[in-house]
């Protein structure tokens, strides 16, 4: 079975419980294959970066193999804008989507899933095609100041991999979901002088475990998600948080992916 995020923002939870935590959040016209269900929860894995989490069924639409399958292959047209809504053509009813949301089958301002159609007039990207690099740190001071939130990616409330991933998804580029995914992605670099703007830093706890990604800017500073998105000194020790006076993540490598 194949199923459809036809709501704003969706929840996806480690266990099949609303007591769970969420991991990560599914955004309109993002689509996935159902692996299993269990009583009103069903274990998905997201086609965007194969994240495998569990939804409540009564929060997506099911779509054909067809369907799925004309998805994965086709371009893919990301919103831009902070938040915009989508009217059902039929209905003219309004559904708000936030910035970096899929529009499935966009054509001449309609989007489709299955037989439904909304009508959307907003700024979007055609995400397939990769973004000039210095369009990277544009999108990323669009979610300046959300709020963090553990699971999260959009602008109200989002983690600092979630940020990560939704900045380079709408500039083109596919990361996995969690930092320590990301890590294993793209080129290392050996020294911070080597970093340009929009390369990716990440950083380790005291058992070494990668739990921390930022998005290095130009100037020794740094973009990053924690406790709201910040931006914050960098150098080759890791991030000075500004506030604090003190540096509060340590550095374990710098990626570049693009």
């Amino acid at each position: 079975m194949y199923g459809i995020c036809n709501l704003s923002i969706v929840p996806c939870r480690k266990e099949a419980s609303d007591r769970s935590e969420m991991v990560t959040q599914l955004l309109f016209g993002e689509h996935f294959t159902v692996l299993e269900t269990l009583g009103n929860w069903c274990r998905i894995k997201i086609a965007y970066d194969d994240y495998e989490c569990w939804i409540d069924k009564k929060q997506f639409q099911t779509i054909s193999a067809f369907t799925f399958e004309q998805l994965s292959t086709q371009d893919v047209f990301c919103t831009t804008e902070l938040v915009q809504v989508i009217s059902d053509t039929q209905s003219s009813q309004l559904l708000p989507i936030v910035l970096g949301s899929t529009l499935p089958n966009f054509e001449e301002g309609i989007c489709k899933i299955e037989k439904q159609e909304f009508s959307y007039d907003g700024s979007f990207v055609n995400s397939s095609l990769p973004s000039a690099k210095e369009e990277f740190l544009e999108t990323a001071m669009m979610y300046l100041n959300a709020p963090y939130l553990w699971g999260g990616r959009t602008s109200f409330g989002i983690d600092c991999s979630g940020f990560t991933q939704m900045v380079y998804k709408i500039n083109g580029i596919k990361l996995f979901r969690d930092a320590y995914q990301q890590a294993e992605q793209g080129e290392t670099l050996s020294f911070v002088e080597e970093a340009e703007a929009g390369d990716l830093a990440f950083f380790d706890n005291e058992e070494g475990r990668i739990v921390h990604v930022g998005i290095v800017m130009n100037h020794n500073k740094i973009i990053h998600a924690s406790g709201k998105v910040r931006i914050d000194g960098f150098d080759h020790q890791g991030i000075f948080n500004n506030d604090k006076k003190d540096y509060t993540h340590k550095l374990r490598l710098l990626k570049r992916i693009v």
